[in-house]
């Protein structure tokens, strides 16, 4: 009798584990399948506003442009540069994103007239006073998160995945992200982020989006809402261009200081 049960115990084990085993693999070939559609665009121009809300009600906008560079077998590089309002003209912050080591990032601040690194330890702080976290400006790389497939849901009116990303930085702001992809396109529709206690901190919904070139879906609104501080930031893209030639001479420490 002991045997049976102890048999059965194990049987009972070894499926679970399966199961759990199958998730995981499902939740990775997600991620790469949304990653191997996202691929070969090369470079992009855009023109955003960023609304800053407080829990008052209070709002703030401003003018930003970004640069980005598609790199081949590591994260992209960013140039964004804020032209409005007055205060923050000129300010510049530059991201080499990358898949298997922390991202290099630096700020220049015109009024110092000097750029300052981002330490990976602080890129869970806030960009510019804004509800996006440093580390939510790095582009989306396979080995920065394990991946698990959580189930199928309805988001916006779409089928999609549901999927659990734990970033593999020690340093990041976040135990979990939850995900949820429409199953056609692989587009995110909403993320939630976990902060280090495990408690739901932020929420981004992305809408609007649009085709380029017949293959590259892009958001044009971003609302990420701070649910523990009754904060928002709004991010609207007003126009994008890809392919318009950019090269690595475009994202330097120096261009930071030129960005106009």
């Amino acid at each position: 009798m002991m045997l049976c049960v102890a048999s059965t115990l194990s049987s009972f084990a070894v499926n679970a584990i399966a199961a759990v085993d199958a998730k995981l693999d499902k939740g990775l070939a997600i991620a790469k399948e949304r990653k191997l559609r996202d691929s070969g665009w090369q470079d992009s121009k855009a023109s955003l506003s960023m609304v800053l809300n407080n829990a008052q009600g209070e709002s703030s906008d401003r003018k930003i442009r970004i640069n980005t560079l598609e790199i081949t077998n590591d994260g992209d590089k960013s140039l964004t540069i804020f032209d409005e309002p007055r205060d923050v003209k000129g300010t510049a912050f530059l991201s080499f994103a990358h898949a298997a080591k922390p991202d290099d990032q630096w700020l220049y601040l015109p009024a110092l007239k000097r750029v300052k690194r981002i330490a990976s330890r602080n890129k869970s702080g806030p960009f510019m006073g804004s509800e996006f976290a440093y580390e939510d400006l790095s582009s989306f790389e396979i080995e920065k998160y394990r991946f698990k497939y959580l189930g199928d849901e309805q988001q916006q009116g779409l089928s999609s995945y549901l999927i659990e990303q734990i970033p593999t930085d020690q340093y990041s702001g976040y135990t979990k992200q939850l995900v949820w992809l429409d199953k056609e396109h692989y587009r995110p529709l909403k993320m939630e982020f976990y902060d280090r206690k495990n408690t739901l901190l932020k929420t981004l919904t992305f809408s609007d989006y649009a085709q380029y070139l017949d293959q590259y879906w892009r958001a044009h609104s971003m609302t990420m809402v701070n649910h523990q501080t009754g904060k928002s930031t709004t991010l609207t893209t007003h126009d994008i261009a890809f392919q318009v030639g950019l090269s690595d001479s475009d994202f330097s420490q120096s261009s930071l200081k030129r960005a106009r």
